[in-house]
């Protein structure tokens, strides 16, 4: 029986279709599929950050105007909105903001934050056992995108003495003003804010003024900024006054950081868990003995490099508890 031409065709083609059938299944794995789907949404990720950061210089280029209230309002919805639709798009996996913000920043900037990987590796382990948290940071630097990023979904709140360095560190993230909630804070002492440390502002470890019993009661501006001791801030935010704060970070032991950080810390309400006070800086015998005065020996956890980490619990409302233990 002769084969017809059309019938060797269909013959022909079916036998290909098997053949490109049994190739597709041998190559397209269920891995290769995920690995193909994985560069695809890093290759999105990518392409929507640098659109972000464009956007960001395109904005920094503009009139005053559009630097007022409601079109940075805007902007950062706007942003906010973006980043939203890229977890969405990339299964909820995209890398966040304030991370992606800070390796933008260290790629760029040439700044790196002064710290080993000793003192790094402790703060970040740290911050890994309580972020999301509240995060309260003495001091403006080249880490302060890192405390940013290792606190992603928490509150970071920096208090900062030089208002130029506040000033400066949102003009290196105009991504991330948002992020960056920085004030300015004052000392009783003008000494206070120095990163020096005087034989006379130890001695105010024995002052009932600086190292009296805790308030009964959630801190106040009466218990803070009206303390009769010398090393008392001024000017602190409402923000400071909202929070119980989890983590503390003291950049650049200056003697007045460190004893509000230690005020800050016995004030936290009772059964909420210890304040973890990271005291990175530590360069001296005067700034070693000053940390241990006031947040005292009996409280550190861990020792690295020029970092201590002192974990303090709550002194509220116990007056029979010592200052240190």
């Amino acid at each position: 029986m002769t084969t017809s031409p059309t019938l060797a065709r269909k013959a022909k083609l079916k036998t290909h279709l098997v053949s490109a059938k049994a190739k597709l299944k041998l190559h397209v794995t269920p891995r290769r599929v995920v690995l193909l789907a994985a560069a695809a949404c890093s290759v999105f990720l990518i392409l929507s950050t640098l659109r972000t950061l464009h956007s960001a210089s395109r904005r920094t280029a503009t009139p005053a105007a559009a630097s007022t209230p409601a079109a940075v309002a805007a902007v950062h919805h706007a942003q906010h909105e973006q980043e939203q639709r890229r977890q969405e798009e990339c299964g909820g996996k995209a890398v966040p903001a304030s991370v992606a913000e800070a390796l933008v920043h260290y790629a760029t900037s040439g700044e790196t934050p002064r710290q080993t990987e000793a003192e790094a590796g402790a703060a970040a382990r740290v911050l890994a056992a309580r972020t999301p948290c509240n995060l309260l940071v003495f001091g403006l630097g080249p880490a302060s995108a890192l405390w940013v990023a290792l606190n992603h979904g928490g509150r970071t709140l920096f208090l900062e003495a030089d208002a130029g360095r506040i000033a400066a560190a949102r003009a290196a993230h105009p991504a991330g003003v948002d992020d960056l909630q920085a004030h300015t804070v004052a000392y009783h002492d003008q000494h206070a804010a120095q990163t020096t440390v005087s034989d006379d502002l130890l001695l105010l470890r024995n002052s009932s003024d600086c190292a009296g019993a805790s308030p009964p009661k959630p801190l106040s501006p009466d218990d803070v900024e009206r303390s009769a001791c010398p090393l008392a801030p001024r000017g602190l935010p409402a923000a400071f006054y909202e929070a119980e704060w989890d983590v503390i970070v003291v950049e650049a032991p200056a003697p007045g950081a460190v004893y509000t950080a230690g005020v800050a810390a016995r004030a936290r309400r009772p059964g909420a868990g210890e304040t973890d006070v990271l005291v990175h800086g530590v360069d001296g015998a005067a700034e070693e003995s000053f940390a241990r005065a006031f947040l005292c020996e009996g409280y550190i956890k861990e020792e690295a490099g020029r970092l201590r980490h002192f974990a303090i619990p709550s002194h509220r409302g116990k007056e029979a508890i010592p200052f240190c233990p």
